[in-house]
C-alpha cells in the first residue's frame, strides 16, 4: 500500500497541470493613412511664421516633420522637415534652413519641446537679420495638420518569431504606425513591436534594445522597412540574445 504522503505529493506534484508562460497575445496588424487639414494659419514672411508656431495646434507641427514620410515631397530633399523646406525655397534663407533641418524630433521629449527649439532658431535668426525675410504672394507657408486614419489589416501575428515573415511585407503605413506614431501611443514612448514583445517578459530584451535604435527621422519607410526586416531575421534565424526565464 502506498503510504498517505506519497499519495499527495503525487496528487500536488505529478497530477498538477502543468502552467504554461501566458504571452501578451496576438500582435495586430494595422495600417494607416494622413488626410490632411487646414489650420487656417499661414506666414507670409518670418515674423508670421513666428507667430504661426507660436500658435498653432501640435499636431501641426507633428505633421510638418513626420507627415512627409507619408506623403513624400519631391523638393528641397536634403531638408528634413517642411519648416527647412519653406526657409530655402520661399524665404531663400539657406542658413536658416541648415539650422531648421538639423531638429531631430526624435531627440526631444515631447512636441512643445519642438516648438521652442523652433522658436529659439527663428527668433535667432529674426534678431542677426536687418529686414524681415518675406516670401512671394504664392509661396506663403501654410500650417497644416493631419488626422491618421487607421485601417485594421485583419492580420494576426501569434508568436514573435512571425515578425521575421511579415514585417518584410507590411506597407508604408503599416510601418509608420506601428513603428513612428506608436511613440505618441505608448506609455513609455516606444514603438508598438517593443512594446508587444516587452510582454514575453526577458525573452527578448536584447531585440528591443536593438529596434530602439534604429532612428526612424532621416530615413524613408522604405529605409526601415528593410533596417527593420534584417533585424528581425538575423534575430531569429540565428537565435541571437533569447533568454529563458
Amino acid at each position: 500500500m502506498h503510504r498517505p504522503e506519497k499519495v499527495l505529493y503525487y496528487l500536488l506534484i505529478v497530477m498538477a497541470p502543468s502552467k504554461k508562460k501566458k504571452g501578451p497575445g496576438p500582435f495586430s496588424v494595422r495600417d494607416c493613412a494622413l488626410v490632411s487639414l487646414a489650420t487656417g494659419i499661414s506666414a507670409q514672411n518670418l515674423k508670421e511664421f513666428r507667430e504661426g508656431l507660436l500658435s498653432v495646434h501640435p499636431g501641426s507641427i507633428y505633421h510638418h516633420f513626420w507627415g512627409r514620410l507619408l506623403q513624400p515631397r519631391f523638393d528641397e530633399p536634403e531638408y528634413n522637415n517642411d519648416f527647412a523646406s519653406w526657409a530655402f525655397r520661399a524665404l531663400n534663407d539657406k542658413a536658416l534652413a541648415e539650422r531648421l533641418s538639423v531638429v531631430d524630433p526624435t531627440e526631444l521629449e515631447t512636441i512643445e519641446d519642438i516648438r521652442q527649439e523652433l522658436l529659439e532658431i527663428v527668433e535667432m535668426r529674426l534678431d542677426e537679420s536687418e529686414m524681415i525675410p518675406w516670401a512671394k504672394a504664392d509661396q506663403q507657408f501654410h500650417f497644416i495638420r493631419s488626422q491618421i486614419v487607421v485601417l485594421d489589416t485583419g492580420l494576426r501575428l501569434k508568436s514573435p518569431e512571425e515578425l521575421a515573415r511579415v514585417v518584410p511585407m507590411m506597407s508604408s503605413g503599416s510601418i509608420f504606425y506601428h513603428f513612428i506614431d506608436a511613440r505618441r501611443r505608448t506609455d513609455d514612448g516606444s514603438d508598438d513591436f517593443s512594446s508587444w514583445l516587452s510582454g514575453y517578459g526577458n525573452s527578448y530584451q536584447d531585440l528591443i534594445a536593438r529596434l530602439q535604435m534604429v532612428e526612424p527621422y532621416f530615413f524613408s519607410l522604405k529605409n526601415t522597412r528593410k533596417t527593420l526586416s534584417e533585424i528581425f531575421d538575423r534575430f531569429f534565424r540565428l537565435g541571437e540574445g533569447m533568454v529563458c526565464e
